[in-house]
């Protein structure tokens, strides 16, 4: 059974209605087009079962059960736990079930393409999303020589779209969440520093320039 996204959450849902909320077992496998297919028996091993119960009212996380992980991936992908929370909050507000109209899911909004290219097996799991979000942002510091604006743009717009314009694309959207994300990034650090007395060093983590007005440089 082959579907989009949309009619894969759709399809999940009445699914789940009807057999037994307790024992509800819903499989999905997204191959290298971002095709999804959903079953309840699977008969691959490449499925993966997607826990689809409301395991709670609220399904919001606080950052206190997220931050050993965000501490983790941080240090494995040397990006400062300040900037992931920052990413975390404007993307889905720590809400691990969130989907956008795009079809991005996750902590991290992660698109099914990306999430399979970061080798990313359950995109509402908050580990596996956050790992392989802290994993993309990283390798688009990487090429963007440690720019963040640009790199956040790309994270948001897609690399491509700022390959083409060589400095933040002229979209509101893209500019308005770079902002958003420099902002929270400067706000997580300030209350660090206001809880501890002390702020991680910036040194060797991905830092905010003062303004995000810049462009990549030409290739050497």
């Amino acid at each position: 059974m082959r579907t989009s996204l949309a009619t894969a959450l759709l399809l999940s849902s009445c699914l789940l209605g009807t057999v037994p909320s307790l024992h509800a077992e819903i499989y999905q496998y997204i191959d290298s087009k971002g095709t999804i297919s959903l079953t309840n028996v699977p008969s691959d091993i490449r499925y993966r079962r997607v826990d689809i119960r409301p395991n709670r009212l609220h399904p919001v996380i606080s950052e206190q059960e997220l931050e050993p992980m965000i501490k983790r991936f941080s240090r494995q992908h040397q990006l400062h736990p300040a900037l992931i929370r920052a990413v975390i909050k404007a993307e889905s507000n720590f809400d691990p079930r969130a989907v956008s109209r795009s079809g991005a899911i996750g902590l991290m909004q992660l698109m099914p393409q990306t999430a399979l290219q970061l080798d990313v097996r359950d995109l509402y799991d908050p580990e596996d999303n956050i790992g392989g979000g802290t994993k993309y942002l990283r390798q688009l510091l990487d090429r963007f020589r440690g720019n963040l604006p640009l790199a956040l743009a790309a994270y948001n717009a897609g690399e491509h779209v700022v390959d083409r314009y060589r400095t933040l694309p002229p979209i509101d959207e893209t500019r308005q969440y770079v902002r958003k994300v420099l902002r929270y990034y400067r706000t997580f650090l300030s209350h660090d520093l206001a809880s501890t007395g002390h702020v991680i060093p910036s040194s060797g983590y991905a830092v905010a320039p003062a303004s995000p007005e810049v462009s990549i440089p030409p290739a050497q």
